[in-house]
């Protein structure tokens, strides 16, 4: 199996590649009964900007139940008191983080910019006292993993169904699953950066003295700017690492380069 995001090129299926409209995703299969199945994004329109907020929304709903609920399970009641334990985003929804930061990703994707920012997102801090913890360090490693391991158990059930799938009248669902899975490992790998707010940031908190891992959890209100500077300032760092860990697991997963030139 050959993957990749190429310039334009022709092979056995047909021109395939980028073009002027955007990046694609060329999937050449060549075994089984799957010699003809090109799985690509030709153009990353509205229409792939609407498939990746699709994917967004979901991820983001059972990341942040799923670490509700680790929390819930680990004898934390807080997040259970604070309405988080549900599947409404409205518990979660942060104005900046859960629609101006995705919503502008949706737009440089959606108008082929030529920029394509990891999608992302985040919500408000899940509530969780330690105090209630019985093992501290072990329960807040568990809830801060529960999140981005939910969203790359997502991401590997959308590669491993992109496996099963054959035939070129499956282009649409080919196209569905690859950027669901892309979104999902984007979604875990993001949440595991040291940026604080995030998921990363608390755990890499954990291995702190004291006094440092307190103003590291101070940072947490700055959380919007962390992003910005991230997206903006030390974006051609920030995605290299992310979209190489991404085309890991892709290839892992599906076998797919699902990941844009970067």
């Amino acid at each position: 199996m050959a993957t990749g995001i190429v310039p334009p090129a022709r092979t056995a299926y047909g021109v395939i590649g980028r073009p002027a409209s955007g990046p694609a995703l060329r999937v050449d299969v060549t075994d089984g009964g799957r010699e003809r199945v090109l799985a690509a994004i030709s153009s990353i329109s509205i229409r792939g900007a609407a498939y990746i907020a699709g994917s967004l929304l979901v991820g983001m709903i059972a990341r942040e139940y799923a670490r509700a609920f680790v929390a819930t399970r680990l004898h934390d009641p807080t997040p259970r008191l604070w309405g988080r334990l549900t599947w409404n985003p409205r518990s979660w929804f942060d104005p900046f983080g859960s629609a101006l930061v995705p919503g502008l990703i949706l737009v440089l994707w959606a108008a082929a910019s030529g920029l394509y920012p990891p999608p992302a997102a985040y919500g408000k801090p899940a509530p969780v006292d330690p105090a209630y913890l019985r093992r501290p360090t072990r329960d807040q490693l568990l809830i801060g993993f529960a999140g981005p391991c939910t969203n790359a158990v997502l991401g590997v059930i959308a590669g491993l169904s992109l496996r099963l799938v054959s035939g070129p009248g499956a282009f649409t669902v080919i196209t569905i699953l690859v950027i669901f899975e892309f979104t999902q490992f984007c979604l875990a790998i993001f949440h595991l950066l040291p940026i604080p707010g995030l998921d990363g940031a608390r755990l890499v908190g954990l291995a702190l003295p004291p006094d440092a891992a307190r103003v590291y959890r101070d940072a947490d209100k700055y959380l919007p700017l962390f992003v910005l500077l991230a997206m903006f300032v030390l974006g051609g760092v920030i995605n290299g690492i992310v979209y190489a860990l991404v085309d890991v697991l892709c290839q892992g997963a599906s076998g797919v380069t699902c990941a844009p030139p970067h």
